[in-house]
């Protein structure tokens, strides 16, 4: 059945003469259209708005110490790139909800843009399924009805890929670091990312790249470093937060006591750990005999060059990376983290949504499984609140999705390679 579709959409193609580009770029007018509805006729929820408001308040005014930067929804949280980025927000709007929902319909729009951009290089999904990146409720909320930071730091995140499909690194890796300072769940990304730039540079270029990003992600908290450091560092990047389990949309089936306990969240991370090296190892490194394999050749390489003294003088690119790869990495790794993740909030979904019509095309499930699965997915994130069998649901499609992706064949690392045609 899935076949047939996929011929039946190419046949259509062909006969009305639609392209990919052509028809993503009306899928954005649509939904430009769309958010100036939701903007217009459906109520904003407040939620942070005030707190962010007021803890860029306390910044521009002066205020260095992180311990003090606090909001009616509790102390700020977030690296210092959070207050830049709300600061400019708050001068462009004022501080007031409505320019401020137009703004952040407007950053919708660049990030859809950015994820067709995305989707159009890796080509993998069908045209027709470019519209699944348009049909969530709950994704719409989250950018102008919500106005979470999550929608900036995904739009440079997103940017951040988009570069990488140009083998831009260098750029990439700013990008990077300037979603990372904008909230810490870009981090999942991180793991994958490292493991592209193993494949396609040289010592030389992973270096330089590392050195920039984190020189960049130095400089934003450098007012905050040099003031109060302990406080700014245990504020901004503190990975031991305990979520509250009534807010979260995964796990709410496990029991409060366990949900909040050490020993639970050390068993999610030793199976995010164990999953990504799996992953790494038997998928992504396929192509090269391995994870082990991979890192013994470059190490071996950036040895020879550091013994003959060309370690900063080689080139810092060593093979160009096939897009599909690219994309599959980042998106599978950041999904595995998801899977394993103790606590999702509901502006969570931001942070893979995107991904998923690329994931499920990934799979080698028929067109009518994927389908089901997407809106699965969507109806657990739009339970209010989440319950003991919403959750459930989201872990078994989650575990279902990534199965998939296990036994899905394996795309080149590099271009010019040819698809293996069997699967693992």
């Amino acid at each position: 059945m899935g076949r047939n579709l996929s011929r039946s959409s190419k046949t259509l193609i062909d006969r009305f003469k639609i392209s990919k580009g052509k028809f993503a770029f009306l899928l954005l007018c649509l939904d430009a259209i769309l958010v100036a509805l939701i903007i217009s006729y459906v109520p904003y929820t407040k939620i942070d708005w005030d707190a962010y408001m007021s803890q860029v308040d306390g910044f521009l005014s002066g205020e260095r110490d992180y311990s003090k930067l606090k909001g009616d929804t509790g102390p700020l949280v977030y690296p210092a790139g959070f207050l830049y980025v709300y600061s400019i927000v708050k001068f462009i709007t004022g501080g007031l909800v409505f320019p401020a929902q137009i703004l952040f319909g407007i950053l919708y729009i660049v990030n859809l843009a950015l994820v067709q951009f995305i989707y159009l290089r890796s080509d993998v999904v069908p045209w027709w399924a470019f519209g699944l990146l348009s049909l969530s409720k709950r994704v719409h909320s989250i950018f102008v009805l919500r106005l979470f930071n999550d929608c900036f730091a995904m739009t440079f995140l997103h940017a951040s890929i988009a570069l990488l499909l140009c083998q831009k690194w260098y750029l990439a890796l700013l990008l990077f670091s300037g979603a990372v300072s904008i909230k810490m769940n870009v981090l999942l990304f991180a793991p994958p990312l490292l493991l592209l730039m193993l494949k396609g540079l040289s010592f030389k270029g992973v270096f330089l790249t590392l050195l920039g990003a984190g020189l960049f992600q130095i400089s934003l908290g450098l007012p905050f470093l040099s003031s109060y450091p302990m406080e700014y560092i245990s504020r901004a990047f503190n990975l031991g937060r305990v979520f509250i389990h009534f807010w979260s949309v995964n796990f709410k089936f496990v029991p409060e006591k366990v949900f909040v306990s050490k020993e639970f969240a050390s068993a999610l991370l030793f199976l995010h750990l164990t999953t990504l090296l799996v992953f790494a190892h038997f998928k992504w490194s396929k192509y090269e005999g391995g994870l082990i394999y991979l890192l013994q050749t470059w190490l071996r390489e950036t040895v020879s060059k550091l013994l003959s003294f060309q370690l900063f003088s080689c080139k810092s690119r060593l093979r160009m990376l096939n897009n599909e790869h690219i994309v599959t990495v980042m998106f599978v790794g950041n999904f595995i983290g998801i899977v394993f993740a103790r606590s999702l909030h509901y502006q969570f979904y931001s942070w893979y949504f995107y991904s998923l019509p690329f994931l499920l095309w990934k799979t080698s499930f028929p067109t009518f499984i994927r389908l089901i699965l997407f809106a699965g997915v969507e109806l657990c994130w739009n339970i209010y609140p989440s319950t003991f069998y919403s959750s459930l649901l989201l872990l078994f499609i989650h575990l279902f999705i990534l199965l998939g992706l296990w036994m899905a064949p394996v795309e080149p690392s590099y271009v010019g390679e040819k698809k293996s045609r069997t699967k693992d």
